[in-house]
């Protein structure tokens, strides 16, 4: 079993019968999407889950998961979803899978948060992945502009085809570099200058979101609680 897995399969066990479940997007909620999948058909496990992606849908209705649509579940029992980076003082980063506006939108309906991952994503400061910005796609070169005066460095996603990567919600991706930006380290500032940016729907930004981090790495499972939650 690889770290993924174990972290996946251990974010499992949180879920109880008769829970709203929030299921995240990405390699390791993958796995936590295979063994839910797997404790509905062998122990009857009673759940409905909300997807935020196309990809974890399918997955969760290949395995006979019940699934709801968001706008049928207002309040969620649960959210499990990955992270591409979080810090100590529980900043975290998503979006590298795409999904990030609809991982916000269930996360915030959900009375607890749990965030798996490889231990190679708790790293001592965020930045090295970049932020993923998702921007509407009329008009994103004026976003751009605004964000490279404020010194960010944006980039737009592509696919490897080179045609322009589209998020579920056909949106654009700008995946940014913002360690020169004019708000220093000041992540509350930064999402609050992008979100007030026309053009912006969401950022990757996840500050002190997730109630609980279980990663796995070499020596095993290790599970963090957020104090400040």
């Amino acid at each position: 079993m690889n770290e993924k897995q174990m972290a996946g399969y251990e974010a499992a066990k949180y879920v109880k019968d008769g829970m709203l479940v929030g299921i995240g997007t990405g390699s390791t909620a993958y796995y936590l999407i295979e063994k839910l999948g797997q404790r509905v058909k062998e122990e009857g496990l009673n759940i409905k889950c909300v997807s935020t992606s196309d990809a974890s849908t399918e997955q969760a209705k290949s395995l006979g998961i019940p699934l709801l649509d968001t706008n049928d579940a207002p309040e969620l029992d649960i959210c499990i979803d990955g992270v591409d980076e979080v810090d100590p003082q529980f900043n975290g980063i998503k979006g590298g899978g795409g999904a990030l506006f609809r991982e916000k939108i269930v996360a915030r309906s959900a009375k607890y948060n749990i965030w798996v991952c490889h231990s190679a994503k708790l790293v001592e400061e965020i930045g090295d992945f970049g932020l993923p910005v998702e921007v509407l796609p009329f008009g994103y070169k004026h976003v751009v502009k605004k964000m490279e005066d404020a010194g960010f460095e944006p980039v737009l996603r592509m696919n490897k085809d080179g045609s322009i990567y589209e998020t579920n919600n056909h949106n654009y991706i700008l995946d940014t570099k913002y360690t020169n930006s004019k708000f220093g380290k000041d992540y509350a500032a930064m999402e609050a200058f992008l979100k007030g940016t026309l053009g912006v729907l969401e950022t990757g930004f996840f500050l002190n979101c997730t109630d609980l981090i279980i990663s796995a790495g070499a020596d095993g499972i290790t599970t963090i609680e957020n104090p400040n939650k």
